[in-house]
């Protein structure tokens, strides 16, 4: 609920701009310093408090008649902390004390919480699906990957988000961080409090049918929704059914989404395919994808649509995320990314239709990763036992400056490495440093040995 306030300079806001509020249990005063945005819960403001910028939700009535359990759930989770850095996670429940309460805009002064100020450079990811964004396919894929970390990160706590979204989620273009936000309808897994059952588009099409409340495995399905978004910039139950329909009122989503779901790209079931002209970035995008992540979408989308029980992991997510960067090379004509196919048969660019080059494998000992620029190693490649992570990776595949074609691997470990070159010799490569993988036959590093194949 992040926006910008330019958007909202005719808004009028709950709590007034500029002037300073006392809240129960806050030692000192928050100066309310200007709208961020609005939705249908209430508003976001960015507030100071002893010289620190934070964000401040503050709810609607409507909302808190409708959602009586919510303080209650704002307590706990406070408490419990944030699973995860990616989560905009609610800091302090804030009730205004009585002097305050005669300058809050609303016969029903209220509540809302406290969390981290979003930094300007993550914008909503709704701009990504829009076209309007400037990011590789490399940050998209991390991006789907911290998202996957961060709902792995919730659910192992036994809890459940009840509503992923494309509006909740934010991205730095130049690295594919995210920031979840909205997280004040985050429950126990199974228990039956709040009143919301998703975002129109995401929600399970056993939540939508009211068969089952939002949970787990509800998330499942919702989360395979945004990074299908996200990857092909489509909607993944959105094909020729939806051409069909001459108008898309309650009771067409209805069926399009609860009653009878087919996923566009089902292999059983074409009834819904995608319209060439219509649908075309659908149909331009899912071949680029390797099939190991493919396979995640075709387990939920088809046998988990009405077997909520058969949906895609969390770490599975993770798995095959960070498998497809793996595979990630690019074309020497066009420079578009592509993914390596592994199974030796020959890669046209899906952008210049060039015929890809074989390229440098570096091989680990539990991984493989294609010598592209950016593309990196990390501890998983070396140890089977470390779960895919991506924030700390020990190496990172480089251009020369001077030649693009060359290609080189950098050190960003502690500790040198030594490079055994294809006429026997030795050299060692310290922490921040380069070498030519043209020239490499092996490294040994801290983690292990990489073998580079040429």
């Amino acid at each position: 609920m992040h926006e910008s306030s330019d958007s909202y300079a005719a808004m009028n806001w709950i709590l007034p701009e500029g002037v300073w509020l006392e809240f129960e249990g806050l030692s000192s005063p928050l100066q309310i310093l200007r709208g961020l945005g609005g939705g249908g819960q209430g508003q976001v403001f960015e507030v100071a408090m002893e010289g620190e910028r934070l964000a401040l939700k503050w709810y609607f009535p409507s909302c808190l008649n409708n959602d009586p359990h919510l303080s209650k759930r704002l307590n706990q989770n406070i408490r419990a902390t944030s699973p995860n850095t990616d989560f905009l996670w609610p800091i302090a429940l804030l009730r205004p004390t009585a002097t305050s309460q005669s300058l809050i805009r609303s016969k029903d002064p209220g509540f809302g919480y406290l969390m981290a100020l979003r930094p300007d450079d993550y914008v909503g990811a709704m701009e990504h699906y829009a076209g309007r964004l400037d990011i590789s396919l490399q940050n998209v894929l991390r991006s789907c990957f911290y998202l996957a970390e961060a709902f792995h990160s919730l659910h192992t706590r036994g809890l459940c988000y009840k509503d992923i979204s494309i509006g909740n989620l934010f991205l730095q273009p130049d690295t594919g961080r995210i920031l979840i936000c909205d997280n004040d309808n985050v429950d126990e897994d199974g228990r039956e409090l709040g009143s919301v059952l998703g975002t129109a588009g995401f929600i399970a099409p056993e939540v939508l049918m009211r068969e089952a409340r939002p949970g787990t495995n509800s998330d499942l399905f919702s989360l395979a929704v945004l990074m299908f978004r996200l990857l092909m910039r489509h909607d993944p139950l959105k094909g020729q059914k939806e051409l069909d329909i001459h108008c898309l009122d309650e009771p067409a989503r209805r069926r399009l989404y609860g009653e009878d779901p087919v996923f566009i790209f089902d292999p059983k079931n074409n009834r819904n395919r995608p319209n060439p002209k219509e649908h075309a970035a659908a149909l331009l995008t899912w071949p680029i994808y390797p099939l190991l992540l493919q396979q995640l979408f075709l387990q939920t989308f088809c046998e988990g649509m009405k077997n909520p029980s058969r949906r895609s992991l969390t770490g599975q997510w993770k798995d095959a995320l960070s498998g497809t960067l793996d595979l990630r090379q690019l074309c020497p004509c066009c420079g578009q990314e592509n993914f390596l196919v592994r199974d030796n048969s020959k890669l046209s660019c899906w952008e210049c239709s060039a015929p890809m080059p074989d390229p440098i494998i570096m091989q680990a000992a539990h991984g493989s990763v294609v010598a592209a620029a950016g593309n990196e190693l990390n501890i998983h490649h070396f140890d089977c036992l470390e779960s895919p992570q991506l924030l700390q990776p020990l190496a990172r595949v480089t251009n020369h400056p001077s030649d693009p074609l060359i290609v080189g691997l950098c050190n960003l470990s502690g500790t040198a490495w030594t490079a055994r070159l294809s006429d026997g010799k030795e050299m060692k490569v310290e922490p921040g440093r380069n070498c030519n993988l043209a020239k490499i036959q092996q490294i040994s590093t801290s983690a292990g040995v990489v073998v580079i194949t040429h």
